[in-house]
C-alpha cells in the first residue's frame, strides 16, 4: 500500500520562489497546492484539507499575518509556518503569537525546508496520539477535550489553536510537577532557542487568561526553569 503523500498549502506570490518550491517540494513525495494570494489560498481551504501550510508574509490583497489569523479562526486544526524575508524581531514573535508552529527566514536551503517539514509533521503526528488513550481531562471547574482542542467551562466554550491544546495537554498530564523550558520546546516545538521561548511564554498567557476564572488553577512559573499548572 502506497503512502499518502501529506499535501501542503504554499501561499507565496514570488513567481520564481514559489515555482521552484513548489517543484522541488513535489519531487520529495509532497502534494504541493500553491497560491500567490491569500485570499485566493482562503477560498481553497473551504473545500481542501491540508496537513500544513507554508505562508509568506508580504504578499497583496493580503499579508500572510492577515491569512494566519483567518486560517487560526476558520481552520484552528490546520498547523502553518511562515517562509519570508522579514527577519526583524517584531516580525518573528507576532508570527509566534498568532499560533505558527515555526519562522523561517529567507533565503533557506530547499533541503533544509525539507528536513525541518518533515520533522514538523513527525512531531504534530506524534504529539496527535493522545497520551494513556485520555481524551477529556477535568482541569478544576474546566473540562479540556484534547480531541476537539476545547475548553468548557459551563455552558462557555473556548476554541483552542492546536499549539494551545498541545501545550495545555503537556501541563494536564504533568499537572503539580516542573515542566522545564527545554522539555516543552524539544516536545511541541522542535527547538529550544531564544524565539521559541518567548513563543511559549505568550502561549503561557493565553493559557492563563483562558483558566483565570478558576482561582484554584495557576499556571506559576519558575524563574529560569519551566512551569507548573497547579491544580
Amino acid at each position: 500500500m502506497n503512502k499518502r503523500k501529506p499535501k501542503i498549502l504554499l501561499v507565496e506570490d514570488s513567481a520564481d520562489l514559489g515555482y521552484l518550491l513548489s517543484e522541488y517540494l513535489g519531487l520529495k513525495n509532497f502534494e504541493i497546492s500553491w497560491f500567490t494570494n491569500g485570499v485566493i489560498a482562503l477560498k481553497d481551504l473551504e473545500t481542501t484539507i491540508y496537513d500544513l501550510a507554508i505562508l509568506d508574509v508580504t504578499m497583496p490583497d493580503m499579508d500572510g499575518f492577515a491569512l494566519a489569523g483567518k486560517i487560526k479562526e476558520r481552520f484552528p486544526n490546520l498547523p502553518f509556518l511562515f517562509l519570508t524575508a522579514r527577519a526583524l524581531k517584531v516580525d518573528v514573535l507576532k508570527g509566534f503569537y498568532l499560533g505558527a508552529v515555526d519562522y523561517l527566514k529567507k533565503p533557506i536551503d530547499e533541503e533544509e525546508l525539507v528536513i525541518r517539514i518533515e520533522n514538523l509533521l513527525s512531531r504534530l503526528n506524534s504529539t496527535d496520539k493522545v497520551e494513556n488513550g485520555n481524551k477529556i481531562f477535568q482541569i478544576g471547574r474546566y473540562s479540556f477535550n484534547s480531541i476537539n482542542q476545547e475548553l468548557l467551562y459551563g455552558e462557555e466554550a473556548i476554541h483552542l489553536t492546536t499549539k494551545e491544546s498541545k501545550l495545555l495537554q503537556y501541563l494536564v498530564m504533568r499537572k503539580n510537577e516542573l515542566c522545564n523550558h527545554k522539555d516543552i520546546l524539544i516536545t511541541l516545538w522542535g527547538a529550544n532557542d531564544y524565539f521559541n521561548k518567548k513563543s511559549l511564554n505568550v502561549f503561557i498567557t493565553r493559557l492563563r487568561k483562558y483558566l483565570e476564572k478558576d482561582k484554584t488553577i495557576s499556571i506559576d512559573n519558575i524563574h529560569g526553569q519551566g512551569f507548573i499548572l497547579r491544580m
